[in-house]
């Protein structure tokens, strides 16, 4: 198993929940542990894409092992929203509290609240790409609870959980996450080599 990875972000929160995950023996560098200080763009349609755009450019430029993800929250009554754009649902800025709160408005009172986090990974070693999904199902309640976690985890009840994302250890969380699932997968297929 290789012991250095990349993951291609900056985001502390996703660094710290993956640092949490993989097991001893693999070290997880951050894009600025490498002096990569680019804004890498998120342009494509997919989360496969964007995934792939970010661990792309990583390899590319940096000519290292990486694997970066995108996460999207999928609401039915909105047709599949914020999905591939969910951090910049409220305007390119990437304010949770914004994008919060105009989730919540264009939901209202509808009754399927019915959504899901997916997150795909694209690995890249050795010049190779392979991709790894985790998904979680849940309910968006109507209003925040919960100080923990980041992004739309103050309103994203699991299925079976009587906690929001925002209201769980981050133990607990990352073993149902959808981030955890995909990152699990990651770590199958890492240890496999």
């Amino acid at each position: 198993m290789k012991n250095k990875l990349v993951f291609a972000t900056n985001n502390k929160h996703k660094l710290m929940e993956i640092r949490k995950i993989i097991p001893p023996g693999i070290e997880i560098l951050s894009l600025e542990d490498i002096a990569c200080f680019e804004d890498i763009p998120e342009t494509a349609e997919t989360l496969e894409g964007n995934a792939g755009l970010k661990s792309g450019f990583t390899y590319l430029y940096y000519q290292k092992d990486c694997f970066a993800d995108d996460t999207g929250l999928e609401v039915d009554a909105l047709g599949g929203k914020p999905g591939v754009h969910s951090a910049r649902y409220a305007g390119e800025d990437g304010n949770a509290e914004k994008n919060i709160e105009k989730l919540l408005r264009e939901l209202g009172d509808v009754t399927n609240r019915k959504a899901r986090f997916r997150t795909v990974i694209s690995l890249i070693m050795g010049g190779n790409e392979e991709f790894f999904e985790g998904i979680v199902e849940g309910q968006i309640i109507h209003e925040k609870r919960g100080s923990e976690g980041f992004g739309y985890d103050p309103v994203f009840l699991p299925d079976g959980y009587d906690q929001t994302f925002a209201e769980m250890p981050l133990d607990l969380k990352n073993s149902i996450s959808h981030r955890g699932r995909a990152i699990r997968k990651l770590i199958d297929h890492l240890s496999g080599l």
